[in-house]
């Protein structure tokens, strides 16, 4: 990426709408907007204030008009990337927007990469790298507690955090520096317990950080789960209920689903990559034992299995049998069918399921519980408790994951009875460590790999 250059991309989806907004940025995005923008005031926008909008219109290069619309002039150092910036707002159609990109790039700007205009502004010092990462998952954010995760590390939360733990392991190394750097001096800037009484806290603080990752990174990707069943139990119903709409078909005949249908579903704060799997049974239908062997694929790579009974039919052999093959998984029992009666000896899937919940596909009952149990199986109470400092990044995980293998290191070094200018080295290594995730430290080539997520205009 050439930082002298000026870019500009269509920053809104590309498609019909009410607007269309086109960014540039860049020390020339001023002069390149001035040579297709006509102001209706016929002032330059060279000579308008920062932060201000004006009215005009866009004209190609050969001086046809193509649309009317609002310039934004933002000028360095506030604005988003750091730099100057104007945004065209013009009416959202698709050749329009198509043309008024067309005549910016005429002019002399040029094409932003995927994510460019975050990284300029990780680039110019507006953003961490943290901060950079949270914009993507604001977009694409499921749940509103997955949103206010990602607003809260926007604004920067979890940076804040990652800082000052890495400020105090600094401050340990500048005292061993001392020691190492004047050792005849007699210097102590710090007692034996004191330094192992930090450095035990530094790691403890780190750990609970690193513990939020499996309940958050659950809460961003999903987690992958799978309604089992003998046929004709209600688990395509189960899908349509919680996916809002019809998305599996249902009937009264055995056998309907014959291959498994998946769907982002989400349940108040949690999101289900879920699977609707053919019922399980022994058949000779052809087509149907593949969707039976397929069910059984999605029972060993699902983290969620939920199991579901006739309550007016009762449990047999086929039940138990299920129930068997899923008992090595995180599982939620619900007796569907509850409305008109239930033959189902609670007790006995008690024995089988931490969670056993009386269901109504039909009357809309037992979604709450449903939730209820999800979030406590996979531990997400405190996730919800303490939105401000959850680690969601696989990245930021495995950065923390290094930071406690170092320091790790350092206090058993201190157990030993070592003396502490051993522990230098793995000090820097953490301290590296956590530099990664806000930036500090990584190397060129992940700060590409990041950006080159993004999509282009953002």
């Amino acid at each position: 990426m050439d930082l002298f250059s000026t870019v500009a991309a269509i920053s809104t989806p590309y498609g019909t709408g009410g607007i269309s907004v086109i960014r540039i940025s860049g020390a020339d995005a001023v002069k390149i907007a001035d040579t297709v923008f006509r102001a209706s005031s016929g002032k330059k926008l060279a000579d308008a204030m920062t932060h201000t909008i004006h009215h005009g219109h866009i004209y190609s290069t050969d001086g046809k008009r193509i649309d009317e619309v609002l310039a934004s002039v933002m000028r360095a150092p506030r604005t988003f990337t750091g730099e100057d910036t104007v945004e065209i707002n013009c009416h959202g159609g698709l050749l329009v927007t198509k043309l008024v990109l067309e005549n910016i790039l005429a002019s002399g700007a040029v094409h932003a990469d995927r994510g460019e205009f975050t990284k300029r502004a990780f680039l110019n010092g507006k953003l961490d790298l943290c901060e950079a990462e949270s914009v993507i998952d604001v977009i694409n954010s499921k749940t509103a507690l997955e949103q206010q995760i990602s607003v809260n590390n926007l604004g920067g939360a979890l940076s804040h955090k990652i800082n000052r733990l890495r400020d105090r392991i600094l401050t340990l190394s500048a005292n061993i520096q001392v020691l190492i750097d004047y050792p005849d001096e007699g210097l102590e800037p710090f007692g034996d317990d004191e330094f192992a009484n930090e450095l035990c806290s530094i790691y403890e603080s780190i750990s609970a950080l690193h513990k939020t990752s499996d309940a958050g990174m659950l809460l961003r990707s999903g987690i992958a789960s799978a309604i089992v069943g003998k046929p004709n139990v209600g688990k395509s119903s189960l899908l349509n209920l919680l996916a809002g709409q019809e998305k599996a078909i249902v009937t009264d005949v055995e056998g309907t689903t014959r291959d498994a249908i998946e769907e982002y579903i989400t349940i108040g704060s949690i999101t289900l990559r879920l699977a609707d799997t053919a019922g399980i049974r022994d058949t000779e239908d052809v087509v149907e034992k593949i969707g039976v062997e397929k069910s059984m694929e999605y029972i060993n790579k699902s983290e969620l299995i939920i199991f579901m009974a006739d309550a007016k039919s009762g449990l047999d052999q086929r039940d138990f049998e299920i129930i068997e093959a899923i008992k090595n998984k995180k599982k939620i029992a619900l007796i569907n069918k509850v409305d008109s009666g239930s033959a189902v000896n609670v007790d006995e899937l008690k024995s089988h399921f931490d969670y056993v919940i009386e269901f109504s596909v039909k009357a809309e009952k037992g979604v709450d519980e449903l939730e209820a149990a999800i979030k406590s199986l996979f531990e997400m109470g405190e996730v919800m408790a303490g939105a401000e400092s959850v680690i969601t990044n696989a990245r930021h995980r495995d950065a923390l994951g290094k930071a406690m293998t170092a320091l790790k290191s350092a206090i058993d070094a201190q157990n030993m009875g070592i003396p502490v200018d051993t522990t230098f080295i793995d000090l820097e290594a953490a301290a590296t460590a956590l530099g990664e995730i806000v930036g500090m430290t990584v190397s060129e080539e992940i700060v590409d790999k990041i950006f080159h997520k993004f999509c282009v205009g953002k």
